[in-house]
C-alpha cells in the first residue's frame, strides 16, 4: 500500500507538471516596446517619394455602354490610374483605360473631378484628359529621362491595383526595349520591363526612379493568370514627352495631324511583316504594301510590295533595314526607329532594292510627314 501510494503521488506530480499547474500566471500588462534607430536610407527614400508623388497620382473610373449583340446594351465600369502632367489640369493615362468611355471621373484622394478625353493614341497606348473644376493644389510629377536607364535601376510604381488607392510597389528595371502585342495596338515597342508588382488598375500610373522622377507610364503585364507575376511593362518617358505634346496640340483634322507627325507614309495590309534579305550583315527587314500620297516615302520614290491572291509577291518592293542607323527587322519596328523624330525631319532610310535576283543596299533621304509643296 505504501508503494502504491507513493506511485500515485508521483503520477499526480508528473501530471500536474505537464498540465502547467505550477507555471506562473501570464501577465496581463502590455509588453514593453523595443526602441529602434533611424530608418534605413532606402526606407527614407521610398517614404519621401511616396509622400511627394502620391498626391499627383489619380484613380480613374470610367463608364461605357456596351452592346450585348442582341439589340440591347449594358453598362460597363472600368478603372485605372493616371498622373498630373501640367498645371492646366492635364492628366496622362493609357489609351485602353479610357477607350470608348462615355463618362470619366478622376480622383486624387478625396477630390473627384469629371474629365474630358482630349486626345489619345493606341499606337503608344497613351491618352490625355482635361479636368473640369477647381484644379488648384495639383502638382505635376517631375520628368526624368529613359534614354540612359540601365538594367538594375530602382523602379517604383504608384497606382490603384484592383481599385486599392495609392498603392506603391518597388522593384528594378528588368530589361529595356521590349516589344509586346496588345489588343488595342498590333505592337508596342521600346518598352521598359520591370519586376515591381503591377496589376489591373495600375495601367496609366507613373513609373518612377529612385529620385521620384517619371521614367515611364505603366501599360501592361505579362501573366497567364491575369495578376502580377513580376513581368510588367511601361512606355518610356522620352516617348511620353514626345507624344503627349503632339496629342495636346493636335489639329482638328486627322489628316492635318498626320501630316505634321514623324511618319514615313507607308502602310502594310498584308500578313507579311518582314522579309529575309541576308545583305551586308542585315538578315531581315520591313516590307510595306502602300504609300500615302504626298508623304515623304512616296515623294522619295520608295517602292511598295504587292501580292497575288495566293500571297505570293507580284512586285518585289523595297525592304527597309534601317532608319538613321537604327536597325529595322519588321514593319512593327518602324515606330521604334522613328522615336525621337519630329514632323518634317529628314531621315536616311536604308533599303534593300532588287529582291530577289539582284539585291543591293540604297540610302534614301525621306522627309517625315507630308512633303511641303
Amino acid at each position: 500500500m505504501l508503494l502504491a501510494g507513493a506511485a500515485f503521488v508521483m503520477a499526480l506530480w508528473l501530471f500536474a507538471g505537464q498540465s502547467g499547474w505550477f507555471n506562473a500566471a501570464a501577465k496581463a500588462d502590455p509588453r514593453p516596446i523595443a526602441p529602434r534607430g533611424a530608418l534605413a536610407p532606402l526606407e527614407q527614400t521610398f517614404i519621401s517619394i511616396f509622400e511627394r508623388c502620391s498626391p499627383s497620382v489619380a484613380h480613374i473610373t470610367t463608364r461605357s455602354i456596351v452592346n450585348d449583340g442582341w439589340g440591347g446594351a449594358s453598362t460597363q465600369e472600368g478603372t485605372g490610374s493616371g498622373f498630373v502632367w501640367d498645371e492646366e489640369g492635364t492628366v496622362v493615362t493609357n489609351f485602353h483605360v479610357v477607350k470608348d468611355a462615355q463618362r470619366v471621373r478622376v480622383a486624387f484622394g478625396d477630390r473627384t473631378f469629371t474629365a474630358q478625353v482630349v486626345n489619345s493614341t493606341p499606337d503608344y497606348d497613351l491618352a490625355v484628359l482635361r479636368l473640369q473644376g477647381d484644379i488648384s493644389g495639383l502638382t505635376p510629377i517631375r520628368l526624368g529621362s529613359s534614354k540612359d536607364l540601365r538594367v538594375g535601376q530602382t523602379a517604383i510604381a504608384i497606382g490603384n491595383p484592383f481599385g486599392f488607392d495609392q498603392t506603391m510597389t518597388t522593384g528594378i528595371v528588368s530589361a529595356l526595349n521590349r516589344s509586346i502585342a496588345t489588343r488595342e495596338s498590333k505592337q508596342l515597342s521600346g518598352l521598359i520591363q520591370v519586376d515591381a508588382a503591377i496589376n489591373p488598375g495600375n495601367s496609366g500610373g507613373p513609373l518612377l526612379d529612385s529620385e521620384g522622377r517619371l521614367i515611364g507610364v505603366t501599360t501592361a503585364i505579362y501573366s497567364p493568370s491575369g495578376a502580377s507575376i513580376g513581368i510588367g511593362f511601361a512606355v518610356p518617358v522620352d516617348t511620353v514627352n514626345e507624344v503627349i505634346p503632339q496629342l495636346l496640340g493636335a489639329a482638328t483634322s486627322a489628316e492635318a495631324q498626320l501630316a505634321s507627325s514623324p511618319v514615313l507614309g507607308v502602310s502594310n495590309d498584308s500578313s507579311y511583316r518582314s522579309c529575309p534579305v541576308e545583305v551586308n550583315g542585315f538578315r531581315y527587314g520591313a516590307i510595306f504594301t502602300d504609300l500615302r500620297k504626298g508623304f515623304g516615302a512616296a515623294t522619295a520614290g520608295l517602292i511598295p510590295f504587292s501580292f497575288d491572291e495566293r500571297g505570293r509577291p507580284e512586285t518585289w518592293g523595297d525592304v527597309i533595314v534601317a532608319i538613321d542607323k537604327v536597325h529595322v527587322r519588321s514593319f512593327d519596328e518602324l515606330g521604334n526607329a522613328l522615336r525621337g523624330k519630329q514632323g518634317f525631319d529628314t531621315v536616311e532610310v536604308l533599303v534593300v532594292r532588287g529582291m530577289p535576283g539582284a539585291p543591293k543596299l540604297l540610302t534614301i533621304r525621306v522627309v517625315l510627314g507630308k512633303s511641303k509643296p
